[in-house]
């Protein structure tokens, strides 16, 4: 009886193996599709797309998430293990499956828009992103790409790129384990030009390479 055909997806004999695929979630947290941040959120998919990354877009406005953190999703201290909410299991499944995240989004009143810290609040729990010896995000890479209206100089002098960076770089993806992490501000965000599009665009790429 003859062997069996190799298939033709397996690999010639001495060649190197395929490079393992990479997923990258990409999170936008703005309610218009003609916003900045939308057009961030595009060019940034292309860039991974062009890196090679399969990117997992979660818009968190257009999918409806509800950023109410209601008692199904309250972490329970004494129960790492506890089982949350069907939504937000889901979420924590797409956290898990990425290697790389990039969230883009406005800074409204020096912080995240309500639906990102809400998603923060509700998915980020107890038990999966933070509260056990050996972190589960560990060795991900996460950028944080927000627009701020101030201009640079205004912004620098009040002392909010520091305190902005310290709490999303130390205060999120730190302490969830996330050591690959950096911040990108893209200012006057009101009279953004293609320059400061560029420049993010060449924060996202350096941040990948």
């Amino acid at each position: 009886m003859s062997e069996p055909m190799s298939s033709a997806t397996e690999p010639a004999p001495g060649a190197a193996p395929a490079a393992p695929a990479h997923t990258a979630l990409l999170v936008l947290a703005h309610p218009r599709t003609d916003s900045l941040t939308a057009e961030l959120t595009r060019r940034a998919q292309l860039r991974l797309e062009a890196k090679g990354f399969t990117v997992d877009l979660l818009d968190l406005y257009q999918e409806g998430f509800d950023p109410r953190l209601g008692p199904e999703d309250e972490p329970d201290w004494a129960d790492r293990d506890k089982p949350y909410s069907a939504e937000v299991q889901a979420h924590m499944r797409r956290i898990e499956a990425a290697d790389v995240m990039v969230i883009v989004f406005p800074l409204w009143w020096f912080g995240p828009p309500a639906i990102l810290k809400g998603w923060i609040d509700r998915v980020w729990n107890h038990g999966f992103a933070y509260g056990r010896s050996t972190p589960r995000l560990a060795g991900k890479r996460m950028l944080w790409l927000t627009a701020v209206s101030y201009p640079e100089a205004d912004f620098l002098s009040l002392g909010w790129d520091r305190t902005v960076t310290h709490v999303l770089r130390t205060g999120i993806s730190e302490y969830c384990g996330i050591t690959d992490t950096a911040v990108h501000f893209l200012y006057d965000s009101l009279n953004a030009d293609e320059q400061a599009l560029g420049a993010a665009d060449e924060a996202l790429t350096k941040f990948l390479d």
